[in-house]
């Protein structure tokens, strides 16, 4: 993943664009992963309101952290991707993106 131009502006769209995608598409076929990304939901739950701007705040600082890491996406589902992942479903969920309509 590549931190490029607009993911401080609008992190929770760029985070879309970046991961989630193709994140949020493979759960129809990975039930293993929808359980994985249904408990990281459900931990964001739990630890911060979910609002587009709280979520967005969230989600700057866990990207600094993993910058900071030197995180590389792969495609595999680690915590950082699954919980990137569940950002971007409670995202869509919430209406949050702006130009999508929650599912």
């Amino acid at each position: 993943m590549v931190f490029e131009d607009g993911w401080a502006s609008s992190p929770l769209r760029w985070l879309m664009n970046a991961l989630g995608a193709s994140q949020l598409a493979r759960l129809g076929a990975e039930p293993g992963l929808v359980a994985a990304v249904d408990q990281h939901a459900a931990d964001l739950r739990e630890a911060i309101p979910i609002d587009q701007e709280t979520l967005g705040d969230y989600l700057l600082g866990f990207l600094d952290e993993l910058r900071h890491r030197g995180w590389v996406f792969t495609g595999e589902a680690d915590e950082p991707s699954l919980r990137l992942t569940a950002v971007c479903w409670l995202a869509r969920e919430h209406g949050f993106l702006g130009d999508e309509l929650p599912a």
